[in-house]
């Protein structure tokens, strides 16, 4: 038996009634489905019970992954691999309508979260997002504009999701038990991308700019990323605003003006 390793961000997840109300999340019968990290197999196991079409897991630790294909080594729809997900190529796996569920680490939980979010196809083949994150930075992944929690994150994914579910999950859930609250969130893609601009990985500079500074006024950063000219091209823009204080929409047009550069 493995025990959950701190250097990878390992807590398991133990509570039967969790695991049940993230899987009956959506449905999944005939569904293709993609699990990050599924560690010892608890949500797997209820996932296999919902008889998807074909199960992809993917696990970082060796030792876990040899765990799972001994345990799964019958299941003639579930393939599995070892690899570091954010090194893992999506693309070369993902099938149509594809549904991909995390019990994510909290170390390289955002980490993973844009690596997903950043996909170059859009709309992507996968229909739904079910992942836990720590409750902090799930909430900083879903804020409203404007809030205190709103920030880079929540920008880059009012871009291309939609929030459908969301609940608190109790440290006492997990072993090793953790010393925070976790959230699980329920996304779908958007059928189209907002804004006018062709490369996430701009909105994604723009907004490191900007919140590289939070607490201060956009004014000097902003002029590092454009000019006066190019500036007065955006309405409701005011160089006295801070980061936090300028809704999605104009973080969108600031990429737009800067692509076309």
């Amino acid at each position: 038996m493995n025990f959950p390793k701190k250097s990878l961000g390992q807590n398991f997840l133990i509570d039967k009634n969790i695991i049940k109300k993230i899987v009956t999340t959506v449905k999944i019968k005939g569904r293709n489905i993609i699990e990050i990290g599924p560690g010892a197999g608890s949500l797997t196991n209820e996932i296999i019970r919902s008889k998807p079409k074909s199960l992809i897991l993917i696990e970082k630790d060796f030792s876990l992954y040899k765990e799972l294909k001994l345990k799964y080594k019958k299941e003639k729809n579930i393939k599995i691999f070892c690899y570091d997900f954010l090194k893992f190529n999506l693309n070369s796996i993902l099938k149509k309508n594809t549904i991909i569920f995390g019990n994510l680490p909290y170390n390289i939980s955002s980490q993973i979260f844009v690596k997903i979010l950043k996909f170059g196809y859009w709309p992507p083949k996968y229909t739904d997002l079910i992942l836990m994150f720590q409750k902090e930075l799930g909430e900083k992944i879903i804020a409203k504009f404007p809030s205190s929690k709103y920030g880079r994150l929540s920008i880059l994914t009012n871009l291309v999701f939609f929030l459908k579910k969301k609940f608190l999950v109790s440290p006492n859930c997990f072993k090793p038990r953790p010393k925070i609250n976790s959230i699980v969130l329920h996304l779908k893609p958007k059928p189209r991308k907002l804004g006018n601009f062709k490369n996430i990985n701009n909105l994604e500079k723009i907004t490191n700019i900007l919140f590289s500074n939070k607490r201060k006024m956009i004014n000097k950063n902003l002029k590092k990323i454009l000019n006066i000219n190019e500036i007065d091209l955006i309405q409701d823009i005011k160089m006295f605003l801070r980061p936090s204080e300028i809704s999605p929409d104009i973080y969108y047009k600031i990429t737009e003006i800067f692509e076309k550069k």
